[in-house]
């Protein structure tokens, strides 16, 4: 999450980089440097540029009055973008909510939610959709409502024992996760609703939404493993895909949560089944999963129980482990045999080291490099994959991250001007995007 370019706001306090000299009212400063920083992806061969734009900063009190400088901050970062023939690609929302409407009505967990972001949204498409042409509403919104209304550990930072992996002042880890997840898709078919209606026509966008997924793999071969990767399948990325695509939440969802799933109505439905031009996706790793019944009764259990699957995350730190490039290509074939082949951007994918790392992060040019054949690979199989994003093309202050980062750029903190530096991977991208180079040596783990 890139605090630098208002994604962190309220938000920033589940920022960490495990420097105490580093905070988020600052960050990378892309506030201040958004011209050297064009000029850098200029350099560097992008031809599109992936940002959020943040309510808090837009309508500082969530609904009402428009704050000049935020559009006018917007607005000249946009237009430095195309003078250097970078096409802007806007987020909607991040993970910022305005605070005053957490404190109002308790943000995502109200329907009132609905019409006060689809009035932002509506901000949005007037000031910039003249040269924004690439919407995506809601950034990993399956994200959203797993770290911060079930786990506790993402913002609001809310959850309930035994559930939660925090110690939240607040929270019901049974019921609130698919209380906020309905309200984010209605919220995002209500925005897209409006762009629809009143400028697409016009302004010849497209628009989607943004989900985090790993490619989720049995634990074993047994029967029970595979039928538990299924069922995770469902409850992470199904729980929204398939309401997106189809209308209604899987049927495994519906039968293991009782009464605490959400209902659509028709017109919700359908309202919901025509709203994606595209979807983004942000893909790191794998996750694993076996078999893990629970047998309370579902208004005791959380999603993950209901879920009945423990999930088992693969490091792809500079442990050594290493995440094989093939993962991306199966997730692609994944979405394309299961939801229709959609137009699919990725927008983030990218490999995590330790922010000391200043130049030599050979992992970071494996990890691109075998990810991009694979993503080559799906396309000749079908994949209708529109565009890649790397995350990220420089260090930023990242949500919940301990001292590690992703960029390609190394940025010294420590320095008033906080320079930027091109890292090995920020080289080798460079090559390969200007088609000097399609191949990489192999370099050791640092």
């Amino acid at each position: 999450m890139d605090c630098a370019y208002g994604l962190c706001l309220d938000a920033y306090k589940f920022c960490n980089t495990g420097d105490d000299s580093v905070n988020g009212d600052v960050a990378a400063d892309g506030y201040h440097k958004y011209k050297e920083d064009i000029k850098l992806m200029k350099e560097t061969g992008l031809d599109a540029y992936r940002f959020s734009i943040s309510w808090s900063r837009l309508i500082p009190n969530g609904r009402g009055e428009i704050n000049p400088k935020g559009v006018e901050y917007y607005n000249n970062l946009i237009n430095e973008l195309l003078d250097h023939g970078i096409q802007p690609h806007a987020t909607i929302f991040q993970y910022d909510l305005p605070q005053i409407l957490e404190d109002e009505y308790g943000g995502w967990l109200s329907p009132q939610i609905i019409d006060d972001f689809t009035a932002y949204a509506d901000v949005c498409f007037r000031e910039f959709g003249d040269r924004v042409t690439n919407w995506t509403t809601l950034n990993e919104p399956n994200a959203l409502v797993s770290l911060g209304y079930d786990a506790g550990i993402g913002p609001p930072g809310r959850c309930s024992k035994p559930f939660g992996f925090a110690n939240c002042s607040s929270g019901d880890s049974v019921n609130e996760p698919y209380i906020v997840a309905h309200n984010c898709l209605l919220a995002h078919s209500s925005a897209v609703s409006l762009y629809r209606r009143k400028y697409q026509a016009k302004q010849h966008g497209l628009i989607g939404m943004n989900m985090f997924i790993n490619n989720i793999l049995p634990y074993t071969n047994s029967t029970e493993d595979i039928a538990a990767a299924k069922r995770a399948q469902a409850f992470y990325t199904g729980w929204f895909l398939d309401p997106l695509y189809f209308g209604d939440y899987p049927l495994v969802m519906k039968e293991n949560t009782g009464s605490k799933l959400p209902k659509f109505s028709r017109s919700q439905s359908k309202q919901l089944t025509s709203s994606m031009d595209f979807l983004g996706i942000n893909y790191y790793t794998f996750l694993y999963v076996k078999d893990d019944p629970h047998h309370a009764p579902s208004n005791r259990r959380d999603f993950r129980a209901d879920m009945a699957a423990k999930s088992i995350f693969a490091s792809n730190s500079t442990t050594g482990f290493s995440v094989p490039g093939y993962g991306l290509r199966q997730v692609l074939e994944h979405l394309k045999q299961s939801y229709g082949n959609p137009p699919i951007y990725i927008h983030e994918n990218g490999y995590p080291m330790h922010q000391d790392v200043v130049f030599d992060d050979g992992p970071r040019v494996e990890f691109l490099s075998e990810h991009l054949k694979n993503l080559l690979i799906a396309l000749r199989n079908g994949s209708n994959t529109r565009g890649y994003f790397a995350w990220s093309l420089m260090d930023l202050y990242e949500l919940l991250s301990v001292g590690d980062t992703y960029g390609l750029y190394y940025v010294d903190f420590a320095d008033e001007d906080l320079k930027r530096y091109p890292r090995r991977s920020a080289i080798w991208y460079k090559d390969f995007l200007k088609g000097r180079r399609m191949e990489t040596e192999r370099f050791s783990d640092h």
